[in-house]
């Protein structure tokens, strides 16, 4: 609420790396804790988990730097400005089959923001509509300015 950090609630953890398969071991919710950690032998793995997301809105920090990876499906997108956000330092891949891939290079945090094309049509809309009301609202001042002449 305050800035503070919250744990997220994840699913289907998966541990991959030099082994097969990757061990690790899961404490779950505690008396006074309501947090689930992971644990595992130090070496260089890739964590991968599911979790809902709010918003197209996308936020991770971390304590040391990491690698991030991440894959947006063919319907979202992060190429308009105005719908979209992304934290510096990304490498943004998009690939034939329309999903695209966003990259980080030891990084601390990063900030997504995407967009589906029905959030893209309606920015369009809205655009447009302002447009004509900008047209209707500049009409009459255009056509008084010419009679005065």
């Amino acid at each position: 609420m305050l800035g503070e950090p919250t744990p997220l609630t994840v699913g289907e953890i998966q541990l991959s790396g030099n082994c097969s398969p990757c061990r690790f071991n899961q404490t779950g919710p505690s008396f006074t804790s309501n947090v689930k950690a992971i644990t595992f032998e130090r070496g260089n793995y890739t964590v991968s988990y599911i979790s809902p997301l709010r918003d197209n809105h996308l936020q991770a920090s971390f304590k040391s730097p990491y690698h991030v990876n991440i894959t947006l499906p063919q319907e979202f997108d992060v190429q308009n400005p105005l719908l979209a956000g992304i934290s510096p330092g990304a490498n943004v891949t998009r690939y034939p089959d329309n999903t695209t891939l966003l990259q980080w290079n030891k990084t601390l945090s990063v900030d997504l923001r995407f967009y589906d094309q029905g959030r893209e049509t309606l920015l369009y809309f809205f655009l447009q509509f302002l447009g004509i009301i900008a047209v209707v609202m500049l009409l009459p001042f255009l056509i008084t300015m010419r009679k005065n002449e």
